[in-house]
Parts: structure tokens; C-alpha cells; sequence
């Protein structure tokens, strides 16, 4: 009888794929088929369609003695989810000439119930902030995913919430209205949760997160059970600036493509803490088909992992390569995925097994305490820069009221003119990278001004602790970050003996 095509996307890994809908319609016995390496919920697409479309008002494909076969190409591509059956049920009315309309240029996305209505798929804005360079102008999205389809930029959205809006706006009787832009449909952004005036002493191991918050540096907080680390961590985000509108995009796209994002747009830096009893996947990401795990779910944010030596060897030992690299690769048989993973790790861990330290009465052999000393190996204390002792804190401060304690927005202020110092520097000297923490030797070595006595001090305490060389150039990262926060152009000694204080608590 006839022919028609339609077009719907997919994401693998964080890459949008088009998927075209091939329908055709010939006489026959009555069958219906999906074809294209659909897994289950497409392969059971079949009777949401039918349903849809019959109680839409329309001829439903099970109601007529014909054969219908649906193909899903690329065919090698394996297709995951329901969000193809919008394209679907509009390519099987397309072929019936039910409706007629051009499909080039345009998406349809979004899952049908039997009542024909359209509700939420995942993945929404990855796929449409990639749309225009894959040739399509147009999407169709569910309208419980406007959200976050509107920070999509150069394209035309539309959002709908039953078959028959997209089949009224297609055939020209009801048009729709496109998704105004970000700026005029973005919700309240909400407050920091937690803000650091409300930690009571403790000052040396604040220091310390103003200076990781300042050049992105990695964290480790040890101390007995209850002096504050993991309120700490929570306070450290109020540190970090709100995310901008690229970041925006890209964060609130990886926890839509995770099947992870809320009501509401992400506009701050994410804050991730899994439990220790993670497993390996949850933490890096994976799958049959891959998807993010934690380090990239916290991407531009925060990864906080409490009591870090319980977690499993080999979930810390696959830290390695993104907190070097800032992304992570996943490889299958398949082929390889990468995502990004450019986040702040925050460790917190107790002085020993049982918790209490040598001055709180702990019981730990020598063997219990070298045991769990060796959780961690030493390539991962090389990738932390800054190593903050948390100490219990006085009971007259915990009780004493009226206390005025500097708030978040007063160091997020040193934080951000640290940054742009960072950036400008960085910009002069033609350098791709954002803060000190993501410099490498060569870059070290073309913008780094560290004066002559900071150099010696460095020289002879790197022989004194045995620093890796990784460890004398995140010395020298960290030394660049202290004196940004002073608004210096040159690392003086006292900033190296500062950097120094945080590497050599790790080595002790």
C-alpha cells in the first residue's frame, strides 16, 4: 500500500544517534512487526501504538487485515526505551494518510499510553542540544519534560501531551506554540542548602576548603567520628560558584541521560555521596549499555566519599584515570563510551579502625592500624592535593550563641577572584584549562612564577619527604592557588610551605 518515514533519536553513552522510522503497509493477513534490535519495551511498543492511536480517534493497525512492519534504522544499533513510540504511531499514520506532513528535519520523542497521552522519556536534552548539528530544526517533546528542554538553544521545540496535539499541529489545524527560551520559562533558582557559618570551629581545616575550592583540588579530612567532616563536605559546595548557563546544559544533561534528574533544572554544582557498600559500576559507570556512574553524576560539583578506606579496592583503584584526566572511558565489546568526570573527590576517613585515635583511648594493634593505612594506595594519595586534619571541636563554641561566623558568600567571593585570576593567566598564556588543579608539567613550567627561595624550600623538602614527582607538581599547583587567593603573581615561600603542611599530613 505505502511507504512513510519518521525520525526519533537515542543517546549511547552521552552522543545523540538518530534513529530512523521506516513504517510500510501491504496488504495481507493481518501482522505487525517491529524490527531494528529493539530490546523489550520497543518490541512492546506494538500494543501501546495500537491502543494509542484506536483510542485517539483513529484506526487502530489491529483493526484492519494488513501487514505492517516497522523498521528501526540503523538496524545494527541496538534501540533502548520507549521513546521512540511517539515517531512510531506518526509514521504509522503518516503511511495510512491519516495525516500528511514533511518528516525531514523533525523529532518526535516521547513514550504513548494506551489513552494516547504522551509522557516523560529520559535523555531529552542531550539529544536536542545536539539535534541541529545532526540536520533536524524541529523536535515534538513531552511536556512533562519542558524543564529541561528548554536550555536547548537554535532549535524549535514543542511540547505536547497527547498524540492528537502533535497530529492537530501537523496537519495544520491546531498549531502549536514553540518552548520560549531558558530565560523566560527557567524556575527560581533554589538557595545553597548548607552555608559555612554554621561550623563552629575548626578554622584551619576551613582554610584549607577555600583553598581546594579555589583550584579544584582534591581533598582528603581525617579526624575521630563526629568533629564535622561530613558537614564540612556539605558546607564546601555553598563554596563553589552556581553553574553557568553552558554548564548548566551539559550537567543537567548527564543526570537526564541517568535517569536521574528532578523536577527542576540543575543550577548548582552537584553534590554526590554514595555509600561505602557502592559497587564498582554505580561509582564509574557501566552496564549492558553504558551509563554514569557517581564520578560523573558529580561532574562540576562535588564527589563525597565518607569513610573512605571501607570502599571496595578495586571502586578506588578505577579513580585513578578521571581524577587525572577529568573523564572516564568505559569499554565494552561493543565499543568504548567515555563521559566526563571533571568533580572535586572529597574523602573523609577516622584515624583508625575503631575510630577514636590515640587520645580518645583507641584499642587498634599496630597490625589493625598498618591494615587499613594500606586501603589506600599511595598512587591515590598522590592525586589528593589537600590533606585537613578535623579535630573535635570546644563545647563552650558549640554552645555559645550569638556567634558571627564568615558565611559562603564571603569566601565564594575570594573563591571566584581566584579563578578569574586562574583564567586570565591561563587565556595569556594560551592554555586550555580552567583552574591550577588541571595544569600538567608543561603547563606548570610555562606559567607557573614561583620565586627563587619558594623553589629551594621545595627542592629540599621533596627530598627530605620523598615526594613523588606527581606530588611536586601538585605542590606547586597548590602553591599557585594560595597566592591567587592573596592576589599574587608570584608563589612565594610561605605559599610552598603552606601546600607543603597539606601534602606532608598525607605522607605522615
Amino acid at each position: 500500500m505505502s511507504i512513510a518515514k519518521c525520525y526519533s533519536a537515542q543517546l549511547i553513552g552521552l552522543q545523540a544517534e538518530i534513529i530512523t522510522i521506516e513504517v510500510d503497509i501491504s496488504n495481507g493477513l493481518h501482522a505487525f512487526s517491529v524490527v531494528g534490535l529493539g530490546d523489550r519495551s520497543v518490541d512492546e511498543a506494538r500494543d501501546r501504538i495500537s491502543a494509542a492511536i484506536k483510542n485517539s480517534g483513529h484506526v487502530s493497525p489491529k483493526q484492519k487485515n494488513q501487514k505492517v512492519i516497522i523498521s528501526l534504522a540503523p538496524a545494527d544499533i541496538r534501540k533502548v526505551g520507549t521513546s521512540f513510540d511517539l515517531a512510531m504511531a506518526v509514521g504509522y499514520l503518516r503511511a495510512s494518510q491519516t495525516v500528511s506532513f514533511d518528516p525531514e528535519g523533525i523529532l518526535f520523542l516521547g513514550e504513548l499510553s494506551l489513552e494516547g497521552n504522551i509522557r516523560k522519556v529520559p535523555g531529552i536534552l542531550p539529544i536536542l542540544c545536539q539535534m541541529k548539528e545532526r540536520g533536524y530544526r524541529i523536535a515534538f517533546v513531552p511536556l512533562q519534560n519542558a524543564y529541561e528542554a528548554c536550555l536547548a538553544r537554535d532549535c524549535r521545540i514543542y511540547t505536547v501531551t497527547s498524540l492528537n496535539e502533535v497530529l492537530s499541529h501537523l496537519s495544520g489545524t491546531t498549531l502549536l506554540t514553540p518552548l520560549p527560551p531558558h530565560h523566560e520559562h527557567a524556575p527560581s533558582p533554589q538557595e545553597y542548602l548548607m552555608d559555612m557559618n554554621i561550623v563552629r570551629g575548626n578554622e584551619s581545616a576551613k582554610r584549607g576548603l577555600e583553598i581546594a575550592a579555589a583550584g579544584a583540588h582534591n581533598i582528603l579530612m581525617y579526624g575521630p567520628p563526629g568533629t564535622g567532616k561530613t558537614l564540612l563536605a556539605q558546607c564546601f559546595v555553598s563554596l563553589l560558584p552556581p553553574l553557568t548557563y553552558e554548564q548548566s546544559v551539559e550537567v543537567t544533561g548527564i543526570h537526564s541521560a541517568a535517569h536521574t534528574l528532578g523536577a527542576g533544572l540543575i543550577l548548582y554544582p552537584p553534590f554526590r555521596s554514595p555509600h561505602h557498600t557502592a559497587s564498582y559500576p554505580s561509582i564509574v559507570g557501566g552496564g549492558a549499555f553504558p551509563k554514569p556512574g557517581e564520578i560523573t553524576l558529580a561532574h562540576r560539583g562535588v564527589l563525597f566519599l565518607d569513610e573512605f578506606p571501607e570502599f571496595d579496592r578495586k571502586v578506588l583503584e578505577a579513580l585513578r584515570q578521571p581524577l587525572e584526566e577529568r573523564a572516564i572511558t568505559i569499554s565494552r565489546a561493543q565499543g568504548s563510551v567515555s563521559f566526563p568526570a571533571q568533580c572535586i573527590l572529597i574523602a573523609s576517613m577516622n584515624p583508625c579502625p575503631c575510630g577514636k585515635g590515640r587520645d580518645r583511648g583507641c584499642v587498634c594493634t599496630i597490625k589493625l592500624l598498618e591494615a587499613y593505612k594500606r586501603r589506600i594506595s599511595g598512587p591515590i594519595m598522590d592525586r589528593i592535593d589537600v590533606c585537613l586534619a578535623v579535630n573535635k571541636v570546644d563545647y563552650e563554641k558549640l554552645a555559645a550563641k550569638n556567634v558571627s561566623l564568615e558565611s559562603s558568600a564571603s569566601i565564594r567571593d575570594r573563591v571566584l577572584a581566584a579563578r578569574k585570576l586562574q583564567k586570565e593567566r591561563f587565556k595569556r598564556y594560551n592554555i586550555a584549562k580552567n583552574y591550577n588543579s588541571e595544569m600538567n608539567a608543561q603547563d606548570i613550567e610555562k606559567c607557573l612564577n614561583m620565586s627563587d627561595e619558594a623553589r629551594a624550600v621545595l627542592a629540599v623538602s621533596a627530598q627530605k619527604f620523598g615526594l613523588s614527582g606527581r606530588a611536586f607538581h601538585r605542590v606547586m599547583k597548590v602553591g599557585q592557588t594560595i597566592a591567587d587567593l592573596a592576589s599574587r603573581a608570584l608563589v612565594e615561600k610561605k605559599d610552598i610551605l603552606e601546600a607543603l603542611q597539606y601534602r606532608r599530613k598525607i605522607d605522615e
